[in-house]
């Protein structure tokens, strides 16, 4: 009898054995394969949230198959507890161990909601947008203009969020005023700023930034980031260009900058302004007279007077010979690149055409031409009166 008792208590124990090494094997199959998810999600983990509390959430939306093995496999790796507040994107398939890294990785939130603050040239305004999690795009809640009264309940409820992501974007052609102005009524910011800095040395980009970041220290930001474009630009410049500094080219960029939103079109923008110098020709250009008359702070709102396109100032470049003495913007990096590397053309005219591009020419007849036909354009629409002065903003 008590042989048989060992035996069937022995044959149990065996069961036993194979039925664990079985659950394991099955366990460490599920940790490690590609999970079930078929479409992205954002995964919301609250402040002083579990482990448990995370795998089931997990498991809920549909990112894994077990959260019992989840929630034994962070444990195991060492990263149960470790799971940081924030929103994260969870890939398509993302296994257990991936999804692991992502939440335990820290650093800003990976998706949720967003205000990205933009300054512009005309005017800055605060969006509210949430990244959709299965195209990766973010999609506009809503607009602000910080100078438009009343903050809309939904911005101001975000803007209370601990998780939300902030960013600052600069739209090409602002210039250092317009930025400074802006950044005074982030409110999310902190810091006074001493001085405006020079006008050309803000890199127009896209910068995160969290609550109670110093303006100051994010202008900073934006300089050093300006200065690399150009170093980096200049370094690989083409040879025979007619300005000696960087300096130059940047005032050069800046020009380029607000003569065209098209970005194919700069280099041979460029190119114009370039043929001009090396014929000692002037370039006569009026974003440059407006900076002279606005000192870049503010747009004009309006045409330029005759008066003004005749009056001696440092920045109408009708009157004097050569480039402004700075820039009259903060340049993007295409511009820049268009400075470094116009394009190979003996143009030495452009107009606007009418399709938001330019008509370029090489002589002063076929320039004239085309002047005409964008006063003929004008008048068409009512923007040109008969005798008036012909502008480009």
């Amino acid at each position: 009898m008590w042989k048989s008792i060992a035996s069937n208590t022995l044959t149990m124990f065996i069961v036993l054995l194979v039925l664990a090494a079985g659950l394991i094997a099955w366990g460490r199959q599920t940790f490690y394969e590609p999970g079930p998810l078929a479409q992205p999600i954002c995964l919301r983990i609250e402040r002083g949230e579990n482990t448990r509390t995370i795998a089931a959430t997990l498991e809920k939306q549909g990112a894994i198959s077990s959260g019992t093995v989840y929630r034994i496999g962070a444990n195991y790796s060492g990263k149960g507890g470790q799971e940081k507040f924030g929103s994260y994107l969870i890939p398509t398939s993302a296994s257990m161990p991936q999804i692991l890294d992502i939440v335990t990785a820290g650093g800003q939130s990976t998706c949720g909601r967003e205000i990205n603050y933009q300054i512009g040239v005309a005017s800055s305004q605060m969006v509210l947008r949430d990244l959709n999690p299965a195209t990766g795009r973010f999609e506009e809640i809503v607009k602000y203009d910080p100078q438009a009264g009343e903050m809309p309940e939904a911005l101001a409820e975000a803007e209370a969020d601990d998780d939300l992501r902030l960013r600052v974007t600069l739209a090409e052609g602002v210039t250092s005023w317009q930025v400074v102005d802006s950044l005074k009524r982030a409110d999310f910011l902190n810091g006074d700023v001493a001085e405006v800095p020079d006008e050309g040395t803000l890199a127009p980009d896209s910068y995160e930034v969290s609550k109670g970041d110093n303006r100051s220290e994010l202008l900073l930001l934006m300089a050093a980031r300006q200065q690399r474009i150009l170093n980096d630009m200049w370094a690989g410049r083409e040879e025979g260009l007619p300005y000696e500094t960087m300096a130059e080219a940047l005032v050069m960029a800046s020009i380029v900058e607000k003569e065209t939103g098209i970005a194919d079109e700069r280099p041979m923008v460029a190119s114009v302004f370039v043929n001009r110098l090396r014929q000692g020709m002037r370039l006569q250009t009026d974003p440059t007279v407006i900076y002279g008359v606005t000192k870049g702070e503010g747009t004009l709102g309006r045409g330029l007077r005759a008066s003004e396109l005749r009056a001696r100032t440092p920045y109408n470049t009708y009157v004097i010979d050569g480039l402004p003495p700075t820039p009259i913007a903060n340049p993007g990096r295409l511009s820049i690149e268009a400075t470094l590397h116009p394009a190979d053309s003996d143009y030495l005219f452009f107009v606007a055409d009418g399709s938001g591009g330019h008509a370029f020419a090489r002589t002063l007849d076929e320039h004239n031409a085309n002047v005409a036909k964008w006063r003929e354009i004008e008048r068409a629409k009512g923007e040109l009166p008969e005798g008036g002065v012909q502008t480009r903003e």
